[in-house]
């Protein structure tokens, strides 16, 4: 199914529907309806080859949503038509939502992405490096300085990205609550010099939503709560979906001899028992929700009389923060703060500007904004075993109906 604006068209009527169009505010982009309903042969095809159970695409612009198409099952076992409103685990994209919190505390005066994380999170404090590890020898010294919110923002800290055996169960159980789940990673040696370098680390990113609590006196889910998704409507955005979201959950499976099988939710729903969020991995979204975070971003920090952002904190969000350091999971990609950014448009990248950013998650999701061509794209999937979805033929697929649909 189709909807364009949020007015439901079955695919059989695209041909005869006339869309009433919203007033396009100045220089917003706009896009060709014919072309635009392209996403359905598009994003259909994975769905008959078996690549995906189901899917929801969504295409918009700094006016929101212009199209949201839903495809295949949302479960197949229970025989449940994939809707645009399913909620969808979406991983690695909370890392941005994380950076967000961060900005919006550097906007109200209250940290700064310099100060070193031992300001807040005294624990690490004396954080050592590991210099050699040889023969069953580890070595230690101290680095040339402490790392900082910057570090965490870009990947860059040399913290870890993940776990010591034994405490990662705990973790992924939330047995340990955010703050024990960060000593953790305090206490263990870098592996590089802070700036040196770029390597992805959940580690980090968790550390950064130990701040956002620390700094605000506030659990960090209820900081985002109040301070982003209340505010511009994300109502199904959330670390633990209640009992209705749960019954919209799309189901995971992976691929095995050529079909496709459920892994079982426990792979994507939090314990019951949960003591914590997960701030480098942990929410649940939609596409109409993403959609509003997605265009407060191509707006600058502001939607109405809402501002969520500074426009100066935006920036430094989308721009390159790690100069020519190789990172991210796709050729021509640097690292913003949270973001991924588009260095050199080139592979997946290629109908995208200069500038363009966004981020995955593990099972498959992608969103990316173009903000020189007004755009965002919207790819949400619950597939495992998807090798390097970053690059996948169906980001690229979706990105260039969309950018094929813009009237220029």
């Amino acid at each position: 199914m189709f909807h364009f604006r949020s007015r439901p068209i079955s695919l059989v009527a695209l041909c005869v529907f006339a869309l009433s169009r919203i007033a396009s505010s100045a220089g917003a982009a706009e896009f060709d309806e014919e072309k635009l309903a392209k996403l359905h042969d598009a994003m259909q095809k994975y769905v008959d080859n078996k690549t995906v159970a189901g899917l929801v695409a969504a295409v918009g612009s700094r006016e929101g949503n212009a199209v949201v198409g839903s495809f295949g099952s949302q479960n197949r076992e229970q025989k449940l038509i994939m809707q645009p409103d399913a909620v969808f685990r979406i991983a690695s994209m909370t890392k941005p939502i994380t950076a967000i919190a961060i900005m919006i505390l550097v906007d109200d005066g209250k940290l700064s992405v310099e100060d070193p994380v031992e300001k807040y999170l005294p624990e690490f404090k004396g954080q050592l490096l590991v210099e050699s590890n040889r023969d069953s020898k580890l070595t230690l010294k101290k680095p040339s300085r402490p790392i900082t919110i910057r570090d965490l923002l870009t990947h860059t800290s040399g913290l870890p990205g993940g776990f010591p055996e034994g405490i990662s169960d705990l973790y992924f159980r939330r047995n340990l609550t955010l703050g024990e789940a960060v000593a953790v990673s305090s206490q263990r040696p870098l592996d590089f010099e802070p700036g040196s370098k770029w390597a992805y680390c959940n580690a980090g990113i968790d550390t950064l939503g130990r701040i956002v609590e620390v700094v605000s006196a506030t659990p960090f889910e209820d900081f985002l709560e109040q301070r982003v998704f209340l505010p511009l409507g994300m109502f199904d955005t959330t670390f633990y979906p209640n009992d209705e979201q749960l019954q919209r959950v799309a189901g995971l499976y992976d691929s095995k001899d050529g079909d496709l099988r459920a892994t079982g939710f426990q792979l994507i729903g939090p314990p019951k028992s949960a003591k914590h969020p997960i701030p480098a991995g942990g929410l649940f979204s939609t596409a109409h929700d993403l959609g509003h975070l997605y265009r407060m971003m191509l707006t600058r920090g502001a939607i109405g009389e809402l501002r969520l952002l500074t426009e100066k904190s935006v920036e430094m969000m989308t721009k390159n923060q790690i100069g020519e350091l190789a990172g991210g999971f796709t050729p021509g990609t640097a690292m913003g703060f949270g973001w991924q950014v588009t260095r050199k448009p080139e592979g997946v990248h290629a109908m995208l500007s200069a500038g363009s950013y966004g981020h995955g998650g593990a099972f498959g999701t992608q969103g990316w904004i173009d903000p020189v061509q007004d755009l965002y794209v919207v790819l949400l999937i619950q597939r495992s075993g998807l090798q390097n979805a970053d690059a996948s033929d169906m980001r690229r697929d979706l990105q260039q109906v969309a950018v094929d649909a813009l009237k220029r």
